[in-house]
């Protein structure tokens, strides 16, 4: 009886919500309506200030010798970071202007490993200047775009694998630098001690074949507070709140020993020297700048010599970045494991074909290729030097291209 009551009571309140769904369209179909167009017109205009924009391909080619640590690098990024490209509504909603954004690449052409970054035109003459003044003898000018010629066309011509990142903890953990490998207290002839993390990467991209292409592509936007001039309803806030809770969250459920119920509270005194290294990293990266930051990873191959391994080489040429007690950087897979999972492949070359796409257009912060397969995580001026700066004397690679010779002031007495 109980069922029967039960049964009827939900067909009577399933009828009164239907009623009451169709009774109330006026309302909520305009705001449907509405909402879709706005989306339409926000994806159009953003659309088109991109395609308005351009953008410029430069290559940094090293000198012979690096004798500065990755802090040169730093400096560079510092100088790149910028956050008030969207200053009134008309610049959000009417222009389509949008932070501006950076692609850093390292990558190898058949073997031959090559430093580029991408970038929207009016950066050319401040990225030129600020490696020159850290880099004087490296050469920087606008390259051939390599990313034009992958195609993803695996039972014709051109095979392709490629994934996202992500960080292995929260953001406020730094991944491991540049400072803990102390290559800021080694220079010059020093510069042979020292263990470059950069130096794995570089071997393995300049180990690949005739024919191949590997690239690191490291996409990087300045970190700001987004409220509703991003097309957000809620702000969203800066990191800076989270890096305290990160902080808290340690002194309080990872130390050593516990506090007595009658102390205080919790205290730095019961952490082990691990964790309080760990906190003092994390408050020294908290005060650096900070970049919305994706990492890609990509590798392409005729058909005929293609080989899937090449892509987990990559990636492990990526864990020196990492610590235990710090951060690290991990692969996001977005293909499928199983083969029923994916019917003949299908949804697999959809996904590869966006992401190559997404890939060329540097597109991620930006339509088209939003957030594809991924979110954003932050990565530092000092977290992003350590992944990508000119290697000095311990890269002994010889497909590493550099700079033919030093370059130097010309004699003040030369004939006219």
């Amino acid at each position: 009886m109980f069922e029967e009551l039960a049964t009827l009571f939900n067909q009577e309140v399933f009828s009164i919500a239907l009623r009451f769904l169709f009774s109330s369209w006026p309302v909520w179909v305009p705001l449907i309506l509405i909402n879709l167009a706005w989306r339409v017109w926000l994806d159009y205009v953003r659309r088109a200030w991109i395609s308005k924009q351009g953008y410029v391909f430069l290559e940094i080619r090293l000198p012979k010798d690096v004798a500065k640590s990755p802090a040169a690098m730093e400096l560079v990024l510092q100088g790149i970071w910028e956050n008030a490209n969207i200053s009134t509504p008309a610049d959000a909603f009417w222009e389509g202007k949008l932070r501006e954004w950076f692609s850093l690449e390292i990558v190898s052409i058949g073997g031959q490993v090559r430093l580029f970054i991408w970038a929207f035109p009016r950066w050319r003459k401040i990225i030129e200047s600020r490696i020159y003044a850290q880099y004087p003898e490296a050469e920087v000018f606008e390259a051939k775009d390599y990313a034009l010629d992958l195609k993803y066309d695996p039972d014709k011509t051109m095979n392709a694998w490629g994934v996202n990142t992500a960080l292995v903890k929260p953001d406020a953990y730094p991944i491991k630098t540049y400072i803990e490998y102390e290559l800021d207290k080694k220079t010059g002839d020093e510069q042979e001690e020292i263990v470059d993390p950069i130096t794995p990467v570089i071997e393995y991209l300049g180990a690949l074949k005739p024919g191949e292409v590997a690239g690191i592509q490291i996409l990087i936007r300045a970190h700001a507070k987004e409220g509703y001039l991003y097309g957000r309803l809620i702000t969203k806030e800066n990191w800076q709140g989270d890096i305290k809770k990160e902080i808290e969250k340690m002194v309080k459920e990872e130390q050593l020993a516990k506090p007595v119920e009658d102390s205080k509270g919790v205290t730095f005194l019961n952490l082990t020297k691990t964790q309080t290294e760990t906190i003092a990293a994390i408050q020294r990266n908290a005060g650096k700048l900070a970049f919305d930051t994706m990492i890609r990873l990509m590798y392409a191959a005729p058909k005929d010599e293609f080989e899937k391994t090449r892509g987990m080489g990559i990636i492990g040429s990526m864990r020196q970045f990492g610590s235990a007690n710090m951060n690290g950087i991990k692969p996001i897979f977005f293909t499928f494991t199983h083969a029923w999972q994916d019917y003949k492949g299908m949804r697999k070359r959809v996904r590869m074909t966006n992401f190559l796409d997404a890939y060329k257009r540097r597109a991620f912060f930006g339509i088209p290729h939003y957030h594809l397969f991924g979110r954003p995580y932050i990565l530092t001026t000092e977290e992003l030097a350590t992944i990508f700066h000119l290697p000095g004397a311990v890269a002994t690679t010889p497909s590493l291209v550099r700079a033919p010779s030093k370059k130097a002031e010309a004699p003040a007495n030369l004939p006219i």
